[in-house]
């Protein structure tokens, strides 16, 4: 089976088997006072699981993360925070409602005297905690919002999980109904919040004490892309592979808040790792003026963009822009021999980042380097289209594709890999970033 199928099994093996166990708990003791309540009840259960989910799916477990690709976890982690959210208002909507009835008053009076509830009180914070990060994670908002603000808002999520976790403590009617319920709740609350804390905080602070990163050169590649070498001890033991990338603080030259995602440039040996980025921000630009000897704070690696994934013994590998680190990494760690296809696309040579290095590569792998330069327009045939694709590599439907460039250009060669009919287990395709 391959790592991504395994890793999906394993995880819906957990959804059905939580979602069975938070089932059995509502029909046995979730009968309230009248049947809205009890009703509410059953969202507010599956509101306690999917919060918990949404801890897991960002906690970067390293086992998943690997299998999965932190893309694919944090679209899951956005759909799931959504779905969230309907179900915390539906659940609150209806306890005022359920209570209301009972009460035979109207929602307001019930809604104000049940926020002199702490419990209520409690929830009723939560929900609107929930609702403010939703808010500012819908794409009008988040695309208007820097990306600082953005994460400073949507840390709130943490407080919403600790006024959801008191709320669903004082609710004795479902997190203590017996023995199984109230053991249930707490491994499950303790073992999310124990993979956020480690895998959010405990393995980067031990990886980083451990292997000590120092910048120890930077080196321009061109006049917009500068690649950062970056040593420490250990290195041999850091767990990371070609076509992964890092989350990267350089502290003294940057606002610690300030943290950018960059792949590997270079395939990691044990002696050192590389970073490339191109200058299309402050924080990218910036890395020119980083120091030798200045620390750096990494984060990972992560990343399911990796030879894990193989399935074929030949290879395509499509670049497109500052893209091609990760597939320059990919190369590296090639064979030689091996039936290895590279398309670079850029607007022109000149834009060619690390082409050098990836001519030299070539050569030493004997592998088959296309640079694919000019605007689409200029060309008779599109350089990504179907047609084009097939001509440069007619037997592509046998190969593994590594694809990674920015989204246009990527939504481009998977629209044309589909249309070929290469299999959807042999295409790999990863947007690496932090929100």
């Amino acid at each position: 089976m391959a790592p991504v199928d395994a890793a999906r099994w394993v995880m819906w093996a957990f959804v059905l088997v939580n979602v069975a166990i938070v089932e059995t708990l509502f029909f046995t003791a979730g009968e309230g006072k009248n049947n809205v309540l009890t009703v509410a009840k059953f969202f507010g259960l599956h509101a306690a699981l999917l919060l918990l989910f949404q801890l897991l799916l960002v906690a970067r477990i390293p086992w998943l993360d690997r299998r999965i690709g932190m893309d694919r976890l944090t679209v899951w982690h956005r759909w799931v925070g959504f779905t969230l959210l309907w179900t915390v208002l539906t659940h609150a909507t209806l306890v005022v409602l359920g209570f209301a009835i009972l009460d035979d008053t109207s929602m307001a009076k019930t809604f104000k005297a049940l926020s002199g509830v702490p419990a209520s009180l409690v929830g009723m914070l939560a929900a609107a905690t929930l609702t403010l990060v939703a808010v500012v994670s819908t794409r009008p908002l988040r695309r208007r919002l820097r990306y600082e603000v953005w994460h400073a808002l949507h840390l709130l999520i943490y407080v919403a999980l600790g006024l959801a976790f008191y709320h669903q403590l004082e609710e004795t009617t479902t997190f203590t109904s017996s023995s199984f319920a109230e053991a249930y709740w707490w491994i499950l609350w303790l073992f999310s919040f124990g993979a956020l804390l480690t895998g959010r905080l405990l393995i980067p602070l031990w990886r980083n004490a451990y292997h000590q990163f120092r910048v120890v050169a930077v080196v321009p590649e061109s006049l917009n892309a500068v690649s950062v070498y970056v040593t420490g001890r250990h290195l041999d033991k850091f767990p990371a592979r070609a076509g992964q990338f890092c989350i990267w603080r350089f502290p003294g030259h940057n606002n610690w808040w300030t943290a950018n995602p960059f792949s590997l440039s270079a395939a990691p040996g044990g002696q050192g790792l590389r970073l490339t980025a191109k200058a299309v921000g402050t924080t990218s630009a910036g890395l020119r003026n980083l120091a030798p000897g200045s620390r750096a704070f990494v984060e990972g690696p992560y990343g399911a963009f990796t030879s894990l994934h193989r399935t074929r013994p030949g290879a395509l590998l499509v670049a497109g822009g500052v893209g091609v680190t990760p597939i320059r990494s990919l190369l590296e760690e090639q064979p030689p021999g091996a039936d290895t296809v590279i398309l670079y696309r850029v607007r022109s040579e000149a834009d060619a980042v690390l082409l050098n290095e990836l001519r030299h590569l070539a050569t030493q792998k004997g592998a088959r380097l296309h640079l694919l330069t000019g605007r689409t327009s200029d060309h008779a045939t599109p350089p990504l289209s179907p047609e084009a694709l097939h001509h440069y590599v007619p037997d592509i439907t046998t190969r593994d594709i590594y694809v990674c460039g920015p989204d246009p250009m990527t939504k481009t060669v998977l629209t044309s890999l589909h249309t070929l009919g290469v299999p959807r287990n042999q295409i790999h395709a990863e947007r690496f970033g932090m929100g």
